[in-house]
């Protein structure tokens, strides 16, 4: 049984993968790159944020008890806080602004290191540890959300 915590981290891996290769781009002015890479990583963050809002958190808030103003409503308006920088990315890669794309990325790592270190470090920790057994189904589901269209 692979842990929620396992995957999701691996996750945040290969999305930080794609970020810095776009970022490469940006400050090569490679286009073609930039647009493929930027492109990929703006899809996969907004993937990993809708199984996390969709899935993670409300099992989070269920089987945990902590909802409202707990751990879980931190992470939503963290994401929140990233929609913006998504945007002047998106803007960045539109325009061929590289220089702008970067000042985003570098915007954006403020808010995501700290975001993702709390999530492993706690939530996904804590939802393994309530969810037990039931772990295992709960990575089954990820896989099979993150594969669809």
């Amino acid at each position: 049984m692979e842990p929620i915590n396992d995957y999701m981290m691996n996750d945040h891996r290969e999305v930080d993968a794609i970020l810095a290769r776009s970022r490469e781009a940006a400050g090569a002015s490679d286009w073609a790159a930039l647009k493929r890479e930027g492109e990929s990583f703006l899809a996969r963050i907004e993937r990993h944020i809708e199984l996390e809002e969709d899935l993670l958190f409300p099992t989070f808030d269920r089987t945990t008890g902590m909802s409202g103003p707990g751990p879980s409503e931190t992470m939503r308006s963290e994401h929140a806080e990233m929609q913006p920088i998504f945007a002047r990315m998106r803007a960045a890669i539109e325009s061929r602004d590289g220089a702008g794309y970067v000042r985003a990325a570098e915007n954006l790592y403020e808010v995501l290191h700290p975001h993702n270190v709390k999530e492993e470090q706690m939530m996904y920790p804590m939802l393994d540890q309530a969810l037990g057994k039931e772990a295992g189904a709960m990575v089954d589901e990820l896989k099979r959300r993150a594969l669809a269209p």
